[in-house]
């Protein structure tokens, strides 16, 4: 019997409809396979066959030879140039447009050691000098031999600033009295739209730009939102670079707050501007590219505010390409990043870089917040404009949330969530989130609200950070924000008046750690505790960018030449700067000693000699926060030792991890020596022991090798902080140097005494009357 198919007018639709969108499924799929994205490939230059000229045409001829051959290809022109950099120093490859399947292919070709999709990077978004003790030193004063030679010698080191560009008016740039460039310099000043060569000068040596990866990825710059050339639009830049070298500029203030001097860390420095990062962020392949120029023009420091996702040693191309720069004797420090309080959070964690957090400094902004009960709370702002409230009047105090176990959206103040008719004329209460202070309160003031009071979530705890408003507006802590949220809700009549109250000094208790300071452990390598060290992060005033209002809002149409910002991105150019002053010093040490002679010489008790607190918790910071502690400039002059690490150790240090070594290999053949039995044993000026299963047997040594940079006869005693969960044992527990950079030797045991569930911490600290070696311990 006959079967015959019935296909009803709405089913041969649906097949019609279903062929359409599998035939348009196998179009996109084969469209794909020539859809082109940016690769970073890294290459072995000793494999360069003799008959290439040179390293390009070599790469060129890869490319050429993976490119698919077709319709689309031929479209595409075949020929079009593909590679949109050529890396030669610190890094060595290419950045080139491949689609997937061309990627695939060019893996597999001699030569080619690795290739990393292009990633995008974020930006880790005055007082400090004095808080750090910095001052009394930079006076020129010729009876003080060691002030004149941190001034003749500083003009010998070179920063180079890998961020937005830079605003070279800025008095901060200024050169007067500079002496001619060093002559190790070899780098050269690009220019382009509001950028000459005139912009360039004693101070501001060198500028470049480097775009095209973001180009790739986003096609050509918007040159009516961003300036082409080394010109700063967005204002991070100038901050980051003024605050590592930037001159002395009297009556530094913004719209009145934080009035004083401001200078840079190492204001005799010289500084080499790399811009990178543009209005849509910061790609890698830029950034590699930048950092491979800067060492090959001679900068002596790099100073990189911001990073990526968090990726293995040899993924992550800015740790690669670091490696190179650390061989080639250039200090590299990063910001840690603004995730925390989560732990685990930090990037930039590879150990030849100097990873650095944020901690709070002794001034601050007060703003009152008086209610209408009689109460008065106190917070923080910078909002100086023309509409003030009147401390005299009461205004009405509107929070669209409801309790704590049920949260209204609209208490984020997000776009578009505001309700004119709710708030105008009224004080909001907005709960903080991802987007910013600043933008709520513009939401704020669009709606015709007259004020805001912003809230911190838990995740900030009680840490408060000023921000320049375009309306009155304070910050809070969480404990008092719950105490106005719980007086709106409990009564309909609920009012508030705010008042600003301009800038206070002697803040206590200072430092402390910020909230939103990315926190350890290293989760890629625990023994290798990070981060390093934190420095000033929050509320540092430095120079800006004369084209974008200090809120950096769209609608902010004033115009400021300094500006208080908070971040890791303001801690990590104090520690750069910082390493230039003892770069300038000892021209002669490495980058790991001058990063040893920061963490040794670190603070761990704030200003009231009681431990340094975390912002988050309001309980003692631990070395997961913190570091090695807090920077002191002063000390880390003369440490008196010093941990100091090779370029061999650091590749024996991965030799440990199990991890893909050739590409941090093939430039000076290393090979693994097995000289470490353990990642723990890497020489670094911190101590984490990592018990794989802790019990009552279990036991682990390390060793460390320390350099005598101090008098030439001296001896060193040990002390070590006792734990509840362990017995350390330091052989020897003397150490007697007889001359200058005699190196002696140590090992640490620990053994275990007790089961633990929680991390202990604690410290090591050699004592020879005048100086104090500490490494900070971790038993996890």
């Amino acid at each position: 019997m006959a079967m015959h198919l019935i296909i009803t007018p709405m089913e041969k639709m649906s097949c019609i409809l279903t062929f359409c969108f599998l035939l348009s499924f196998i179009v996109v799929s084969s469209n794909a396979e020539f859809v082109k994205k940016t690769y970073i490939i890294q290459m072995d230059k000793s494999a360069k066959p003799n008959i290439f000229s040179n390293h390009k045409e070599w790469y060129s001829s890869k490319v050429k030879s993976v490119m698919s051959i077709s319709l689309e290809a031929e479209r595409d022109n075949n020929n079009e140039e593909r590679i949109i950099y050529n890396y030669n120093t610190a890094f060595h490859g290419m950045a080139a447009k491949l689609s997937q399947k061309e990627a695939n292919k060019l893996e597999d070709e001699d030569g080619v050691v690795a290739i990393f999709p292009d990633t995008k990077y974020q930006l880790h978004t005055t007082r400090s000098p004095s808080f750090l003790g910095l001052e009394p030193i930079i006076q020129s004063n010729n009876n003080n031999s060691l002030s004149q030679n941190l001034v003749d010698n500083d003009q010998n080191v070179i920063v180079g600033v890998l961020d937005t560009g830079i605003w070279p008016e800025s008095e901060s740039f200024n050169d007067t009295g500079m002496k001619p460039v060093p002559s190790h310099w070899k780098g050269a000043c690009e220019t382009g739209k509001g950028f000459e060569k005139h912009h360039c000068n004693n101070k501001i040596i060198g500028a470049r730009i480097f775009y095209q990866g973001y180009e790739a990825a986003y096609g050509r710059i918007n040159e009516q939102a961003d300036y082409k050339s080394p010109r700063d639009q967005d204002g991070h830049g100038t901050h980051t670079a003024a605050t590592v070298a930037g001159s002395p500029v009297h009556g530094a203030n913004l719209l009145g707050y934080a009035y004083g001097k401001a200078r840079g860390m190492a204001p005799n420095a010289r500084i080499a501007a790399y811009k990178v990062c543009w209005s849509g962020g910061c790609f890698g392949s830029d950034i590699l590219s930048a950092l491979d120029r800067a060492v090959a023009d001679g900068v002596n420091v790099l100073s990189i505010s911001l990073g990526g996702k968090f990726s293995s040693y040899y993924l992550d191309n800015l740790s690669v390409a670091s490696f190179g720069a650390m061989e080639k004797g250039v200090f590299v420090s990063c910001s840690a990043g603004n995730a925390g309080p989560n732990p685990a959070s930090l990037t930039n964690a590879s150990p030849w870089i100097t990873t650095v957090g944020a901690s709070t400094i002794d001034r601050d902004f007060p703003a009152d917040v008086s209610l209408g009960n009689g109460r008065k709370i106190t917070g923080t702002s910078l909002y100086k404009g023309k509409t003030m409230l009147s401390v005299k009047k009461q205004y009405p105090l509107v929070y669209m949330g409801g309790n704590s176990t049920s949260p209204d959206p609209r208490s984020l103040c997000l776009k578009g969530t505001l309700n004119r008719q709710t708030v105008a004329g009224k004080i909001v209460i907005c709960d903080s989130g991802i987007i910013s202070g600043l933008q709520k309160g513009q939401e704020v003031k669009d709606a015709g609200g007259v004020g805001m009071i912003l809230t911190n979530t838990a995740a900030n705890g009680d840490e408060i950070v000023a921000d320049c408003h375009l309306l009155p507006a304070i910050a809070i802590g969480e404990k008092e924000g719950k105490e106005i949220k719980q007086y709106v809700l409990t009564n309909k009549n609920a009012t508030a008046t705010l008042a600003f109250l301009d800038t206070r000094l002697g803040f206590k208790p200072s430092p402390i750690v910020a909230a939103f300071s990315s926190r350890g452990p290293n989760y890629l390598t625990p023994e290798i505790l990070k981060p390093d060290i934190v420095a000033p992060g929050v509320n540092i005033l430095a120079a800006w960018s004369g084209v974008t209002g200090p809120s950096s809002l769209p609608t902010d149409q004033r115009r400021v030449k300094f500006n208080i910002l908070s971040g890791t991105s303001m801690s990590s150019p104090h520690v750069s700067g910082i390493a230039a002053m003892i770069k300038s010093k000892h021209p002669e040490w490495s980058p790991a000693a001058i990063k040893s002679a920061i963490m040794t010489t670190a603070y761990v008790l704030d200003n009231t000699i009681q431990p340094i607190k975390d912002s988050s918790s309001d309980e003692p910071s631990t070395p997961y926060a913190h570091g090695a502690g807090h920077i002191n400039p002063i000390k880390a002059l003369e440490p008196g030792l010093i941990y100091d690490i090779e370029p061999q150790d650091y590749f024996e240090f991965l030799c440990t991890q199990r991890t893909e070594l050739r590409g941090f290999a093939i430039y000076s053949n290393r090979v693994c020596r097995n000289t470490l039995e353990s990642a723990g044993d890497l020489n670094y000026p911190a101590i984490s022991i990592v018990f794989p299963n802790k019990t009552l047997t279990s036991e682990m040594t390390i060793r460390r090798t320390v350099t005598n940079v101090g008098p030439d006869v001296s001896k060193y005693q040990v002390i070590v902080t006792p734990f509840k969960g362990s017995v350390v044992k330091v052989e020897p527990d003397t150490l007697n140097f007889t001359r200058k950079y005699e190196k002696l030797s140590y090992k640490v045991t620990f053994k275990a005494t007790s089961r633990q569930s929680n991390p202990e911490f604690g410290g090591l600290v050699w004592k020879d009357g005048e100086h104090e070696v500490r490494s900070p311990i971790v038993i996890a």
